[in-house]
């Protein structure tokens, strides 16, 4: 609750320092604000406590979620430096929007009552319909944030019409009582209570990108600047996938409602591996691919909610952070690149081996760590995923299709890592990295190898 307090405060501080007429300020200042919530987060652990008459709870679920979200933000904001070099950029205001996203976040991953959870989806998506169209100059950005926000309000009463539906079969709101509700009559569920259940699953599924309603991000993520597209792919499904977990967990649990969603669950889990990692391999756009290889991504993490298990949580957990490092890795050095030499296609990453040796290795690590070849987080985050679905002899053909469909992500992610290598290019001109966008990328890349060596320094939280 008090990260919740210090981001509001510290979101309409920002504005406020934001009429000055300096913007280096800017960036520091939402890093500090960054790092001392993430360590007055670390007070909440083992620590539980209750807020609003049981609305919201801050357990360890929350405070672990929340130091992920935290951390992959504070990682991510050194790639805007280009903002603070722009004179006519909104700088206090795009930190402003991201810190108040931050705390639609973190209630979406403490929530107990769904109209919570509600109020955490709409304080984040309202947030980031701004910044997709940020760039106001851009008919992409446009385009991006009306897609965006269309559908987005679409599919928000889809999940709105859902809560209700689930009040109207159990009188309540509060997830732990859900499950807890009488909702079944001679092992049959209370047909308002499986419409309900349908429109949720549905709505959250959109949130993260799911298939078959993941047909808005391509286009929303080539459109919106990238540094905002990074936030989005990573911050946004982490915290879009544990509120789905923690819902299905608390409020869904039960016999018969499990056997209510498990089969619809499965189908969608496995369209969206199909979608994304086949729609990856024909995309000649970098961050096209990365968009739909957000889309697999999330297909793997709901393999974890499938299992549905005691080691579901920490898969999700550590495949989250995992995904999020190697992400911000990948859209960090694709923003510099774009900016310098003006693409966002494969070709412009050609000879980036010889002339930018750091940046291409960062892009190497964070390509093979989101495919999961072993010595990257990204292999021990598969691993989790694969062995939590194995509990349940009758799903190894769930972990095939997805080993298969990992295969193909190989081949789309190493051709950016072949285009820095091997192929020649006309531009000789080094990409410029600031000192301080340097050292993030070394510090990612070293946190996503550690990870694939010492996995149990995360996977170990819950």
């Amino acid at each position: 609750m008090i990260s919740i307090i210090l981001l509001s405060v510290f979101g309409i501080i920002n504005l406020f320092v934001g009429f000055m007429k300096s913007k280096r300020i800017l960036l520091p200042l939402a890093l500090l604000f960054l790092a001392v919530v993430f360590g007055v987060n670390l007070f909440s652990w083992n620590d539980t406590q209750s807020y609003f008459n049981n609305m919201l709870t801050i357990d360890n679920y929350a405070v672990a979620f929340t130091g992920i979200m935290t951390l992959s933000t504070l990682l991510l904001l050194p790639f805007s430096q280009r903002y603070v070099d722009t004179e006519d950029s909104n700088l206090a205001e795009y930190y402003s929007l991201l810190l108040f996203a931050l705390v639609g976040t973190i209630m979406m991953v403490s929530y107990e009552n769904l109209l919570m959870l509600f109020i955490g989806i709409e304080i984040l998506s309202i947030a980031m319909y701004v910044l997709a169209g940020s760039d106001k100059r851009s008919l992409r950005s446009n385009e991006a944030s009306l897609k965006y926000f269309l559908m987005g309000a679409f599919f928000t009463g889809i999940m709105l019409f859902g809560i209700v539906m689930i009040y109207g079969a159990t009188g309540t709101f509060n997830i732990t009582e859900i499950g807890a509700a009488e909702v079944a009559t001679d092992g049959v569920l209370n047909t308002m209570f499986i419409l309900g259940l349908l429109l949720l699953v549905i709505g959250i599924s959109f949130k993260i990108s799911a298939a078959p309603f993941h047909f808005w991000t391509p286009d929303v993520y080539d459109g919106t600047p990238t540094f905002f597209t990074a936030f989005m792919s990573t911050i946004v499904k982490t915290a879009g996938v544990a509120a789905f977990y923690k819902l299905m967990d608390a409020a869904f649990a039960s016999t018969y409602a499990y056997a209510a969603w498990f089969p619809t669950l499965v189908a969608i889990t496995v369209l969206t591996l199909i979608v994304g990692n086949i729609g990856a391999v024909v995309q000649t756009s970098m961050k096209r691919m990365l968009a739909y290889s957000s889309i697999s991504h999330a297909g793997y993490l709901l393999i974890a909610l499938v299992a549905f298990n005691d080691k579901s949580e920490s898969s999700i957990l550590f495949y989250s952070f995992a995904y999020s490092a190697a992400s911000i890795a990948a859209f960090g050095v694709l923003k510099m690149v774009a900016d310098q030499r003006g693409s966002e296609e494969y070709a412009a990453f050609n000879g980036l081996g010889k002339t930018n040796p750091l940046l291409a290795f960062a892009m190497t690590v964070s390509m093979l760590s989101l495919a999961g070849i072993p010595l990257t987080a990204g292999f021990f985050g598969k691993f989790f995923i694969f062995t939590s679905i194995l509990q349940n002899p009758d799903m190894l053909w769930l972990v095939i299709v997805a080993i298969v469909l990992a295969a193909v992500g190989i081949y789309y992610y190493l051709r950016v890592v072949i285009a820095m290598y091997m192929q020649p290019t006309t531009d000789t001109e080094a990409v410029r990295v600031g000192s301080f966008a340097s050292f993030t990328l070394i510090a990612i890349t070293i946190l996503t190898i550690l990870l694939g060596i010492a996995p149990a320094l995360v996977s170990d939280l819950i």
